[in-house]
């Protein structure tokens, strides 16, 4: 079920791609509208080539947990590339972000983001597709994986969370992002320094007017009352932890046939670039492509190059 379609012509992403990895407006079609995901409101945006159709398994953009994010904003510089390159591209806005619904089962977030994932599927009458998750995303991507290989083409994994969090204290990132919404609460000050210290390896690539909408997303009242990304916390928090850490279901990533792309920044400072490693060792089709001067945000920091590598390596193993 949809409803709110806009046309392409009158909604833009409201951040441009560094020129390398551009792609003109008349490029791509873009629409918007809710999805009635399962019993949630999900916000999607749709591109795909504007002159050829694209092919029929579609690629899906799940983007990370950190404050005021968004699909459109954290995939701004990649998602129109991979449309005119003939891809239908899902980027929906998850649970608790954006323009969708803000339920979220806090007990075991990972899994009812997997659920999200498959009733967006569901939705769109999509049997499998191409999942790529950035952080947050990469673990709701994973578990997808895990949980119902059947729905997953591939899997692509930027930086994502959930890799060894029980066996070593949070990074000073991960701390960040956690924090966001605790002591004096959300601001545009501790949003600033979030990014530019923690989520990038080189500050200057961040412009202002990404701050300023990320922190405007932030403190969305509804958001600010019910974060979707926060510690677990009271009875049950153990279990909870050991549910959002992979490494403590190695037995199912050992088993996982879905063919796997990891992409990490060597200077992640939010999930240590370890991870990768780890995955590539315990996971039987998993390659690993590591980025030097790279933070946390590999497909906006490397964009024409992560680009080219996602494109070729959907190329070779379709």
């Amino acid at each position: 079920m949809t409803t709110g379609t806009v046309p392409d012509a009158t909604r833009r992403p409201p951040l441009t791609g560094s020129p390398s990895s551009a792609v003109p407006a008349s490029a791509v079609r873009r629409t918007e509208r809710t999805v009635l995901a399962g019993a949630r409101d999900i916000f999607l945006t749709e591109i795909t080539a504007a002159a050829n159709p694209a092919n029929a398994t579609p690629v899906v953009l799940l983007h990370g947990g950190g404050p005021g994010a968004t699909g459109a904003s954290n995939y701004a510089r990649n998602a129109d590339a991979l449309a005119a390159a003939g891809h239908r591209v899902l980027v929906p806005d998850m649970p608790g972000y954006g323009r969708s619904s803000k339920e979220l089962d806090h007990t075991d977030p990972f899994g009812d983001l997997a659920i999200f994932v498959r009733g967006l599927l569901d939705a769109l009458d999509v049997e499998k597709a191409h999942v790529v998750g950035n952080s947050y995303g990469g673990a709701a991507a994973l578990r997808l994986a895990l949980d119902r290989p059947d729905r997953v083409e591939t899997l692509v994994l930027m930086g994502p969370g959930g890799i060894g969090t029980t066996r070593r204290p949070p990074t000073k990132g991960l701390n960040a992002l956690l924090g966001y919404y605790g002591g004096e609460g959300p601001s545009r000050a501790k949003l600033a320094s979030f990014i530019r210290e923690h989520l990038v390896f080189d500050a200057s690539e961040v412009p202002e007017e990404l701050i300023e909408l990320r922190y405007q997303a932030s403190i969305d009242p509804e958001v600010v009352a019910n974060p979707p990304l926060r510690r677990p916390s009271g009875r049950g928090a153990l279990r909870t932890l050991w549910r959002m850490d992979f490494t403590r279901d190695r037995d199912r990533l050992a088993r996982c046939q879905t063919p796997t792309l990891v992409v990490w920044g060597a200077h992640d400072r939010v999930n240590r670039p370890s991870g990768g490693p780890w995955l590539a060792r315990t996971m039987p089709h998993c390659d690993l492509h590591l980025f030097a001067r790279t933070g946390h945000w590999a497909q906006y920091e490397q964009a024409h190059r992560f680009n080219r590598l996602l494109l070729d390596w959907l190329g070779e193993v379709r």
